[in-house]
């Protein structure tokens, strides 16, 4: 039990994730980073991607829109707008919502579509790959 430490993964509706885990793989705007009890304080960035995290010996794998996380002496928080469980990611939902984002970036109305589109098709992709666990 030494090596455990407290992830709290936080969305604007729920507490996504509250317990005591062994490892966390996220991934950040410079790259995954791994966690183990201990690790030395960051405050960094999240990018759209998956976040692994072991407990009991095994990996449960979530997709994570994006967001801060925070490391420090007693636990790690993941500040995210959406994170879901890779098994419960509703794979038609993510690929109609591909298919629209494609289309507005095709259609190509304001640059603030297009940024919108762009990260809907990278949310869309990241949920996607996280269901095929790939």
């Amino acid at each position: 039990m030494s090596s455990m430490y407290k992830l709290e993964i936080v969305t604007p509706d729920k507490s996504f994730f509250d317990e005591d885990v062994e490892m966390t793989i996220i991934r950040t705007t410079e790259g995954d980073i791994g966690i183990l009890k201990d690790h030395e304080p960051v405050v960094a960035p999240v990018a759209v991607g998956s976040i692994k995290i072991k407990q009991n010996g095994e990996f449960k794998l979530a997709a994570c829109s994006g967001g801060f996380l925070t490391i420090d002496d007693e636990r790690v928080i993941v500040i995210t707008d959406a994170a879901e469980w890779a098994e419960e990611i509703d794979i038609q939902r993510a690929e109609e919502s591909a298919q629209r984002a494609e289309r507005r970036l095709n259609e190509k109305q304001g640059e603030l579509d297009v940024l919108r589109a762009k990260i809907s098709l990278e949310r869309a992709m990241n949920r996607i790959r996280i269901s095929k666990n790939i």
